[in-house]
């Protein structure tokens, strides 16, 4: 809250506003839960209500509107970005799974190591490996050994 809101509230005061304000938006949208972080729908409504609400008498200067849609065409593409490197960083996962089968490996399960071949392994998001007749984590795996161990 700005100072100037501060100092003409008492503490009691801002506490039941804060409250009022609580209440007000859990009326609005009672699923809605509060998030530390805008996304681009915040932004883009952000800057609605503010050309909404923007004095006919000052309107907003063209380079502050270039300016938001550029930050908003940034967010946009950012958000496009961290989708596609969770995709590719899932393939890759995936990848490195699939070129163990066959191999010999060792692999962490909690206070325990664990060596074998890679019998099988799964696709998907998190790609799984076939050891010993058990399905690990690919995420546990610590080593990849090139041929097959003597079991």
């Amino acid at each position: 809250m700005s100072e100037t809101i501060r100092s003409v509230l008492s503490s009691e005061e801002t506490v039941q506003l804060n409250q009022f304000v609580h209440d007000f938006n859990l009326r609005l949208n009672p699923t809605r839960q509060p998030q530390q972080s805008l996304g681009k729908d915040d932004f883009l409504k952000i800057l609605i209500t503010q050309l909404s609400y923007q004095d006919p008498t000052a309107p907003m200067q063209d380079k502050e509107f270039i300016a938001q849609m550029a930050q908003f065409s940034t967010l946009e593409q950012m958000t496009g970005m961290a989708k596609d490197f969770a995709k590719l960083t899932s393939i890759i996962s995936g990848s490195e799974a699939s070129s163990a089968l066959g191999k010999s490996v060792e692999i962490v399960s909690g206070e325990r190591t664990v060596q074998g071949n890679v019998q099988a392994v799964t696709r998907g998001e998190n790609p799984q490996v076939l050891v010993n007749g058990t399905f690990y984590a690919w995420d546990h795996v610590i080593r990849v050994y090139a041929g097959q161990s003597a079991e």
